[in-house]
């Protein structure tokens, strides 16, 4: 029975995963959304919701605390600075879980973990690629119709 066993141990040693969980946090809060595999995903989202929460008090021991896990100053900067002004009075839920589906390789399954109020950044790539993909389309009418137009004529 799993009673009162926490956490997936993703085929690793305690440390291996600790360094793994660390690696995880500070490449999502730098980058802001990274493509993992759901399992480590799902295992990084109590990670680094802790990980924020303790930055949202924003003392010099809570400083202490983050620094101890994320290794990168720039990171923690932003975090202190950037990401907690960001998240304002959100009572959790920071990170989001997107489904993905399988890798080819050996058909993990594959997720994106994201900051939830960093979206933005990704909804703003999406729609210029949405207004590309509408422009070439309004083009190919374009010239579909000048071409069903010059076989009328001929």
């Amino acid at each position: 029975m799993r009673h009162r066993v926490k956490g997936r141990k993703l085929k690793r040693t305690s440390s291996h995963r600790l360094a793994l969980l660390r690696s995880l946090a500070t490449s999502l809060l730098k980058h802001k959304r990274i493509k993992t595999t759901l399992a480590k995903a799902k295992e990084a989202r109590s990670f680094v919701e802790r990980i924020i929460t303790k930055a949202r008090r924003g003392d010099l021991h809570s400083k202490r605390l983050v620094m101890n896990e994320i290794k990168d100053k720039e990171v923690v900067k932003e975090l202190f600075s950037e990401i907690v002004n960001k998240i304002g009075d959100r009572p959790g839920g920071y990170t989001r879980v997107v489904k993905l589906g399988t890798r080819l390789g050996d058909a993990a399954q594959m997720a994106i973990l994201e900051l939830v109020d960093y979206n933005e950044v990704a909804n703003k790539k999406a729609e210029e690629r949405k207004a590309q993909k509408e422009q070439k389309a309004k083009e190919k009418e374009k010239t579909q119709e000048q071409q069903s137009a010059e076989q009328t004529t001929e």
